[in-house]
């Protein structure tokens, strides 16, 4: 009997019949009229699936490719609409000639790959790989979620060590079923546990939390950040974290419960962390991150009264001194000895993503192949800015003297770093400078207004892939119900006429169209025992075999397996980062004050991540624009705040510093510590009345400082900033974020 294939049906309308998808935030059914529910079976599905409805065929879609009429500059002009055939020979001229005058290294792959949950339409690896056949590419290392984290953990408990605390960590159950106290550093924020790279069919954070059985103190200057009625509050300011981890180690120590045998079996400077926290008492943390000096000696003896779990949140490390959150979290938890130890220990990232602490699977995930790069030049994801405007500079960078090449054509599919990326008014001149941007994308991001060449892109309504997630239930068949917007294409078709036209449409696409991609990336799956591939695609959804949920982090190295650093322990100093002679990262955990006011009047601004939408994607999506106030987003002022600058609720509001200027309306709470104000990044960038603001529309970007955590790691740094906010009594222009830019329009 043949093979049973994928059907390839894509109308909207689908005859009666239901399909099933997913996305980062969820798996979901496409109804025959085009309605998203929930997967049946999710016991906490999320609300960001109301964006997806209305954002499929939004005026904002890419319908046709696009050139750029070269007038004003990139960001400024309008573009024509032109032929699939002139656009793919365009691209595929620029890029043959630019390794030609160039050099490989002089191509730049821009991909963050969050365009899509799914495994073989993945926009980052399909780009690669077109690109390392080609010859090479410049890439990008690590991510702006989690920059600091991946460089400083390896040093601390080794790259081993490392994947384990960022991919796993101790299984949410464990800590749920043994756990006395949760003290969560930056929170344990519900919203964000909705998204997984990959997609998450069951979503069970509330239900962990629920069924907690002991208290969760959430360290946050946002009292929302606290998931449960059965949790605590404790206000705290926004870049002091690691102040309030000195003082509780140094309570610790002082009421003489520090497990010191722990510290001197299983650390390296154990004892230099003790003395540098000797006069860092509860009374001098208390001047610096505003809790009371009896909270803070009140929660270090609960601490040692019984098991405790640590956790900090990816946020804290998305500042300056990123790294330092970390380092001393960790060296906080190796104080109370409990690594290791089902319900203790130390975690990053719960709150912070969906399957951390999620689940663990016997396989890995499957994948679209990859093959190696030629190319060895790379940056540090948030340097990209730098990579365009410095060519031939050196940075330095964990330890390494690196040079940044000469960029002549960027490349970008399935991001927008008009989103993640920070000043973005330095981002814009950067923009300019190359000789080409090409940019595939389904919709007219503001990325997309920055590209020489634009092609259009299906989403994932629009093509068959299936979504899985480390730690997930189910794989799910993600089916095509929609016919492709205007001209858009598949990325994969994208790039194997472009790799014909190159010369080596074989290597690319080894013979395969989608379809026998998704049939051989199935059978090749190491998942067993799994169902036929027909039978599954027929069912929608696989459940995953294997699946385990009792996980302990570390428990092993307690046990007397060693870590893969070059002690072999939690190294709470480390030789290797203090020989890199960074003052500000010297090799063990430092404090170092995050942003302040400055100025009479100022506020810290926290940018942190949206409750409405993924990153930017879907924006324009109805559950997304509900939250807007007067068609701005949102930021989240104090009332005693807002008083002292004539603020009403609802009022727009300019807001400021050194580096640009955005446009939000206002939305009272005393969810927020006074002195401080959230405004969540996601708001497509729009500096169209540049008069008015740098972006009328909301864009904290515009604001936040374009620099590196430390030269260890030159991770992002866009969570908080300082600025000055003002009610704005002009006329409102605008928001023409969702416009096309095209020369007819």
């Amino acid at each position: 009997m043949p093979a049973p294939t994928i059907p390839v049906v894509r109308q909207w309308h689908r005859g009666g019949v239901s399909t099933t998808n997913s996305s980062h935030w969820g798996a979901f059914r496409v109804a025959p009229d085009g309605s998203v529910t929930p997967r049946p079976g999710d016991p906490d599905p999320s609300p960001l699936l109301g964006n997806i409805q209305g954002a499929q065929r939004h005026r904002s879609r890419v319908a046709h490719p696009a050139v750029r009429r070269r007038s004003a500059g990139r960001g400024y002009d309008s573009y024509e609409q032109v032929s699939w055939d002139l656009a793919l020979d365009l691209v595929a001229e620029a890029l043959q000639g630019t390794r030609e005058r160039h050099g490989d290294n002089a191509i730049f792959a821009g991909s963050y790959g969050w365009g899509s949950a799914g495994r073989f339409h993945h926009a980052q690896s399909q780009l690669h790989r077109f690109l390392a056949l080609g010859g090479g590419y410049t890439r990008s290392r690590n991510t702006y979620s989690l920059g600091a984290s991946e460089v400083v953990l390896p040093h601390i408990v080794g790259r081993r060590g490392a994947a384990r605390v960022l991919s796993q960590g101790t299984d949410w159950p464990v800590v749920a079923g043994h756990a006395d106290l949760i003290v969560a550093f930056g929170g344990l924020r519900a919203a964000t546990t909705a998204v997984t790279p990959g997609g998450r069919a069951t979503h069970d954070f509330a239900s962990h939390v629920a069924s907690a059985r002991g208290r969760i103190v959430s360290i946050s200057p946002l009292r929302d950040d606290l998931p449960s009625a059965r949790g605590e509050w404790l206000a705290i300011r926004p870049g002091t974290d690691v102040a309030l981890m000195f003082a509780l180690a140094h309570q610790i120590a002082a009421d003489g419960r520090a497990d010191l045998a722990f510290l001197e079996r299983f650390t390296v400077g154990g004892d230099r962390f003790l003395d540098s926290v000797r006069e860092r008492t509860p009374a001098w943390a208390s001047a610096i991150c505003g809790v009371p000096e009896e909270a803070i000696v009140g929660l270090a003896r609960r601490m040692t009264a019984g098991r405790t779990f640590i956790t900090v949140s990816w946020s804290l490390q998305r500042a300056p001194s990123g790294e330092q959150p970390i380092w001393a979290g960790l060296a906080l938890a190796a104080v109370l000895g409990q690594i290791g130890l089902p319900g203790g220990g130390f975690g990053h990232g719960y709150g912070s993503t969906g399957n951390t602490g999620g689940g663990k699977l016997p396989y890995g995930l499957p994948g679209f192949p990859q093959v190696p790069n030629p190319v060895t030049d790379f940056i540090p994801v948030a340097k990209i800015s730098d990579l365009l405007l410095r060519p031939g500079e050196e940075f330095e960078y964990d330890g390494g003297h690196y040079t940044y090449p000469d960029v002549k054509l960027v490349y970008w599919a399935g991001g927008n770093p008009f989103h993640h990326h920070q000043d973005l008014t330095r981002l814009r001149r950067a923009f300019q400078r190359p000789e080409t941007v090409i940019v595939q994308e389904p919709f007219w991001t503001a990325t997309a207004r920055h590209a020489d060449i634009v092609l259009p892109v299906t989403t994932t309504l629009e093509r068959d892939d299936f979504g899985v997630s480390h730690g997930d239930t189910h794989l799910i068949a993600m089916k095509a119900s929609a016919e492709p917007y205007g001209s858009a294409r598949d990325e994969y078709d994208i790039f194997a006429d472009l790799a014909a036209r190159l010369g080596y449409a074989e290597a690319f696409t080894q013979g395969r169209s989608s379809q026998e991609w998704l049939r051989h990336l199935y059978d090749r799956w190491r998942a067993e025992p799994k169902k036929p591939f027909g039978e599954f695609w027929a069912a929608g959804e696989m459940e995953l075999p294997g699946r385990r949920d009792d996980t302990v982090l570390f428990a092993d190295f307690r046990e007397g397996k060693p870590l893969d650093t070059p002690s072999g322990r939690i190294e709470l100093y480390s030789a290797t980062v203090a020989g890199f002679g960074y003052p500000e990262c010297p090799g063990y955990p430092v404090f170092a004050p995050g942003p302040r006011a400055r100025a009479y009047g100022e506020m810290v601004l926290i940018c942190n991540q949206p409750a409405t939408r993924l990153h930017s994607q879907l924006d324009m999506g109805g559950f997304s624009q509900a939250a807007k106030r007067s068609g701005r987003e949102p930021v989240r002022m104090h009332p005693g705040d807002a008083a002292d600058r004539g603020i009403a609720d609802g009022d727009v509001v300019r807001i400021q510093n050194e580096r640009g200027s955005v446009l939000a309306g206002v939305a009272l709470s005393d969810d927020v510590l006074p002195g401080v104000a959230q405004l969540s990044t996601g708001a497509w960038f729009d500096p169209s009345a540049p008069e008015v603001a740098t972006c009328v529309h909301g864009n904290p970007n515009a604001l936040t400082e374009d620099a590196g955590t430390s030269r260890l790691a030159q991770g992002c740094t866009g969570q908080v900033t300082s600025v000055l906010i003002t009610r704005f009594g002009g006329p409102l222009p605008p928001v023409r974020a969702y416009d096309p830019p095209l020369e007819d329009s």
